[in-house]
């Protein structure tokens, strides 16, 4: 036990004690007043002293410098960043007397702060040199890191790596040089950057990077940044852009689907511009082209499997491997051709086979059929309709140019809207047809290649133009009813369908200037057949020449008169 000690404890137990070379009583009134005068003297706050480890509690560490009482000190100065203790108790260390007595009685003291002061001229050499020093980082703190270099200094976030780091803690026990960018010996402050390190590091390698960099090199680098439309990647002193078309073989929705910041990835120099420092890397470049084999393992005819990946109103483009898509065209779809709307049987994600039927490697496509994996319902149609045939069917739907028929089949049969009667002309078919009305109808056509199915309404019956010359033979007078009266002639009803004109110029001997001042709707008018045109189903009558007894139609003037009426419709 040293003397002061000494002297301390005969005092504390109430001897009057001296301080000499040896242990001797006296007054302790006496001893009181030098024992006031000698701590006055040499325990200032603000200075540093040597001390004794006591004991080590909970939250604090008890601390002897020779003075009337213990000092403490944080028990978290003493801490390694995996929250052991490197101190035991009888250890001597330096401490820094912050304040004589706190409201506990006991001395304020610092590790901390002590090895601060002590290493303040080291310190503030290298912040003036910019000479890094080594530390070791103990611990997470608010904001940053806390690091060991010799003393405790403060390494904010911002300045531990040149890319953002989110995550701090795979730092905590790593040794690194660092560079003291800010002190303050008064308040104790010291601010660290690896960042600093790491610029300068990487100034260094950018020279060199850019004297040996070319196109067609194959290096490594580091994700540092993602955006929409790619990712910049670090080669170790230079960024160079990777674009989102360069990434994949495939489809890429977004990088971020592919890479993220940190990862070390090989990729090609597509392109390098030395003026402006720039550099377009390729990822995909690096790996086989898919299209290559492409040809060999996609052969027409053969079953493959594949995620819908778009869906267009023209059709679906499916994904059959990394880089090779394939499209279902909407005609691929189904036989009957009853998918109008992609949207609305298939949607993205989903699986599907198809069959392939076309591969053009050049311009990357692949053309794909579902409807191949389902039987063709043509081929049963083409065998049991023949042409001639009588069916019965209900209208399913009626269109401008017709109706389709539903006979019971996958396929919908068409009535043309010409096939709807032999007589009657301009036929409307939403006056003749309603919605689910049936219908007996004769088979005209099975197109298998072309895919259509063909009915017909007037061929039930036989074409009453089709022995019209025997009929009404040129020269034969008849009476009928007017059913129409034009600019140029007056239309008259034969028979039911069966109509034909007698032009402005057979209306009578006498010039006409109005076909209505001779003849009107509803007159019965008595006229001679001078012209039967069967193949263009037009009949010319004349009112003169079944009025005139000297009127002869021959062959000739039969001819002529054709002539006269042609471009006239009935």
């Amino acid at each position: 036990m040293g003397k002061t000690t000494e002297v301390k404890a005969k005092w504390m137990q109430g001897y009057d004690v001296v301080i000499g070379e040896d242990v001797e009583t006296v007054p302790s009134t006496e001893f009181s007043t030098l024992l006031t005068q000698n701590v006055a003297k040499n325990f200032a706050e603000g200075e540093v002293f040597k001390g004794r480890i006591i004991s080590i509690g909970q939250d604090y560490v008890t601390v002897d410098i020779g003075y009337k009482q213990e000092g403490l000190v944080s028990v978290k100065e003493f801490q390694n960043y995996d929250g052991s203790l490197k101190i035991k108790a009888n250890d001597e260390i330096e401490v820094y007397l912050e304040r004589l007595e706190s409201h506990m009685g006991n001395l304020i003291l610092s590790k901390d702060k002590a090895e601060i002061l002590k290493a303040w001229d080291k310190i503030s050499l290298a912040c003036e040199s910019g000479e890094p020093l080594t530390g070791t980082v103990i611990a997470k703190v608010k904001g940053g890191l806390s690091v060991d270099i010799g003393v405790k200094a403060f390494l904010p976030g911002s300045q531990i790596d040149i890319r953002p780091t989110r995550y701090l803690d795979k730092y905590i026990g790593k040794t690194m040089e660092f560079k003291v960018i800010k002190f303050n010996k008064k308040r104790g402050n010291i601010v660290l950057s690896r960042r600093a390190i790491l610029a300068e590091e990487r100034g260094k390698m950018r020279g060199e990077i850019l004297s040996q960099i070319e196109e067609g090199m194959i290096v490594k680098g580091i994700v540092k940044n993602i955006t929409d439309y790619g990712a910049f990647i670090d080669l170790g002193g230079i960024d160079g852009l990777l674009h989102i078309t360069d990434m994949s073989w495939g489809r890429v929705k977004h990088p971020s689907n592919l890479l993220n910041i940190g990862d070390e990835i090989e990729v090609k120099i597509l392109k390098f511009d030395q003026d402006k420092e720039r550099v377009s890397l390729g990822l995909k470049q690096v790996q086989a082209n898919p299209w290559e084999e492409a040809k060999n393992k996609y052969v027409p005819g053969t079953k493959v499997a594949g995620e819908i990946v778009s869906v267009k109103d023209y059709g679906v483009f499916v994904e059959l491997d990394d880089g090779i898509e394939g499209l279902i065209h909407v005609s691929e779809m189904s036989w009957t051709n009853k998918i109008k709307n992609p949207t609305k049987h298939f949607n993205p994600g989903e699986r599907v086979e198809a069959v392939v039927l076309e591969v053009d490697v050049e311009n990357k496509r692949i053309s794909l059929g579902v409807k191949q994996l389902q039987p063709n319902p043509w081929d049963g149609i083409v065998a049991k309709y023949k042409v001639g045939d009588k069916v019965k069917g209900k209208v399913k739907s009626i269109v401008d140019f017709g109706v389709f028929v539903d006979i019971g089949e996958e396929v919908d049969a068409l009535i043309h809207v010409s096939d709807v009667s032999w007589t009657k002309k301009n036929v409307n078919p939403t006056e003749e047809f309603k919605e689910g009305q049936t219908v007996e109808a004769m088979v005209m056509a099975v197109d298998r290649e072309n895919q259509k199915f063909s009915l017909g309404i007037k061929q039930l019956e036989e074409d009453p133009w089709k022995k019209i010359e025997t009929r009404f033979p040129v020269g034969t007078v008849v009476e009928a009813e007017v059913v129409r009266v034009t600019d140029f002639g007056a239309f008259v009803e034969l028979e039911t369908g069966i109509e034909g004109l007698i032009h402005i110029s057979e209306l009578s001997e006498e010039r006409v200037e109005k076909p209505s001042d001779v003849v009107k709707k509803g007159d019965a008018a008595k006229a001679m057949v001078i012209s039967v045109d069967k193949e263009a189903k037009k009949i010319a009558l004349s009112i003169k020449a079944a009025n005139g007894a000297d009127y002869k139609v021959d062959k000739v003037k039969s001819a002529t008169l054709a002539d006269k009426f042609k471009g006239f419709n009935n």
